[in-house]
């Protein structure tokens, strides 16, 4: 089991490229009332799910294009191993042992009319960009016949659609691994490595038409070690520590044109309460 709490900050840079795109809205990519972009929380569990699977791990909860044992639903994968006939207790204990993704988001099961609530150690906020964001959108059209054609032109009509995407963009989000709901599920040092290692490699294996390889990169992780179960300082004074620069908008900007970095004299405080930072970049 984990002894101390993390918390830990990353940033993403976006590049001609649609984050996350909301399918109420046309798949534009996501931005608040304020014009701030952001993606969900539970599209960036979706991109650890998938790099834990990447890593060869067990993961319950697969999208479909990922399944790799035929299971076309969550329930078809819980009768694969559990029935009626099992008690709570052996549901819950092994569904944390399976699966990596239950014992570190934690899951609900409500299979066999069930009403178990698993309650996991890591929990991560939405993605907000540093600054706000312009959404360009792009017309494009299909020449290809998609249906048969019809008359003498040996052509079907073209289709017109619209392709979304930020042409640049910072983002940050934060995440926390509580000690108490680790003792619980069993989430441990091994699949705390594992949980940095997806996060410094959020993007791999991970393109599309509206994410192209290289457009989107987990730049910088700031892992925050504490030296106890509770923490040295809370997860909200972590947050504090961020501290970037508003770029020069009539430059080209890049990512080193925010500076980003950590408040070095709050820093130097929460060191010497036994806090212990590591700085990574992204693969």
């Amino acid at each position: 089991m984990i002894t101390k709490k993390v918390d830990f900050i990353a940033t993403i840079e976006v590049r001609n490229a649609n984050p996350n795109g909301d399918p109420l809205a046309g798949n534009m990519p996501r931005t608040d009332s304020k014009g701030f972009g952001l993606i969900s929380d539970v599209a960036i569990k979706r991109k650890i799910r998938n790099r834990m699977q990447d890593q060869g791990y067990e993961i319950f909860v697969k999208s479909r294009d990922r399944s790799d044992d035929n299971f076309t639903s969550l329930q078809k994968r819980y009768e694969s191993v559990f029935n009626s006939k099992d008690s709570d207790e052996k549901v819950e204990k092994e569904f944390n042992q399976k699966w990596l993704d239950v014992r570190t988001f934690g899951q609900v099961i409500t299979y066999d009319k069930r009403s178990i609530g698993i309650r996991g150690p890591v929990s991560i906020s939405m993605a907000k960009s540093l600054e706000t964001v312009a959404t360009t959108t792009l017309q494009i059209t299909r020449s290809s016949n998609s249906m048969e054609a019809k008359g003498a032109s040996g052509r079907s009509s073209d289709t017109m659609g619209s392709k979304h995407f930020i042409e640049y963009g910072v983002y940050v989000f934060y995440g926390s691994v509580n000690v108490y709901f680790s003792e619980k599920t069993g989430f441990d040092e091994k699949d705390l490595d594992v949980l940095k290692e997806s996060l410094l490699t959020l993007f791999e294996n991970d393109s599309s038409s509206a994410r192209p390889e290289g457009s989107m990169a987990l730049k910088e992780l700031f892992w925050c070690t504490h030296s106890n179960k509770l923490g040295n300082v809370s997860s909200a004074k972590i947050r504090d520590l961020l501290q970037w620069e508003q770029p020069n908008p009539d430059n080209e900007i890049g990512y080193s044109d925010y500076k980003i970095t950590l408040d070095s004299e709050k820093l130097s405080e929460y060191e010497e309460k036994g806090l212990h930072v590591e700085f990574l970049e992204g693969l």
